[in-house]
C-alpha cells in the first residue's frame, strides 16, 4: 500500500527523530555539566518525546506491511559557547523536523496516499508547538542574558517539566 519513496522517506524520518534525540542528549550533558540540571532535564525529556515520536512512525511503517530500517546516527555537536546556542540549536532542530513533515506530507499527497498523509497530519500539529515552546525558551535567555539569578529562575521552571505520552 505504501509506495517506496515513502517508504523510505518514513524510514529516514525515523532517523531523524533518533538523531534529534541524540541532539538532545548532548544538549543535556552540556547542561548537567554546567550545574543547570533544569535545562538538562527539560533535554532529557525532550529527547524521550523524539523517540516516541519515532516509535509512532515506526509502528505506523511496520503497520502498513513497510520494513523498517534503522539508519546509522551521526554523533551529534556537545560543545556549546552558552545557553543560548545550546537552545537556538533545540530552535533550529524542531524547524527542520517540521520541515521535514511538511515534505512529508506534500509526497504523500503528490502520491495520493491519504492514510499517510492523515497519519502525518498529528506530526504536522505537534511541530507547532515545538517550535512555539522552544522558540519561547530561547527569547527568555536572550532577555536574561548572563543574568545568573534569572538564569537560575529559568532552571528551576524547566525543571518541572513534565512528560506526555503521545
Amino acid at each position: 500500500m505504501l509506495s517506496e519513496k515513502i517508504k523510505s522517506e518514513l524510514n529516514q524520518q525515523i532517523n531523524r527523530e533518533f538523531s534529534s534525540c541524540y541532539k538532545y542528549l548532548a544538549a543535556a550533558a552540556y547542561c548537567d555539566s554546567n550545574d543547570m540540571s533544569g535545562f538538562a532535564h527539560w533535554f532529557k525529556l525532550q529527547a524521550q518525546e523524539e523517540i516516541q515520536h519515532g516509535m509512532k512512525i515506526y509502528n505506523y511503517l511496520d503497520d502498513m506491511g513497510g520494513d523498517v530500517e534503522l539508519l546509522p546516527i551521526e554523533k551529534p555537536k556537545a560543545k556549546f559557547a552558552n545557553f543560548e546556542e545550546v537552545f537556538q540549536s533545540a530552535v533550529d532542530c524542531e524547524k527542520a523536523l517540521a520541515q521535514n513533515f511538511n515534505d512529508l506530507a506534500s509526497l504523500a499527497q503528490a502520491e495520493n496516499d491519504q492514510i499517510t498523509h492523515s497519519f502525518l497530519k498529528w506530526f504536522l500539529d505537534e511541530q507547532i508547538e515545538e517550535i512555539a515552546l522552544t522558540s519561547s525558551i530561547l527569547a527568555k535567555i536572550k532577555l536574561i542574558g548572563n543574568e545568573t539569578g534569572s538564569l537560575y529562575l529559568l532552571d528551576q521552571e524547566l525543571g518541572k517539566r513534565t512528560l506526555i505520552e503521545d
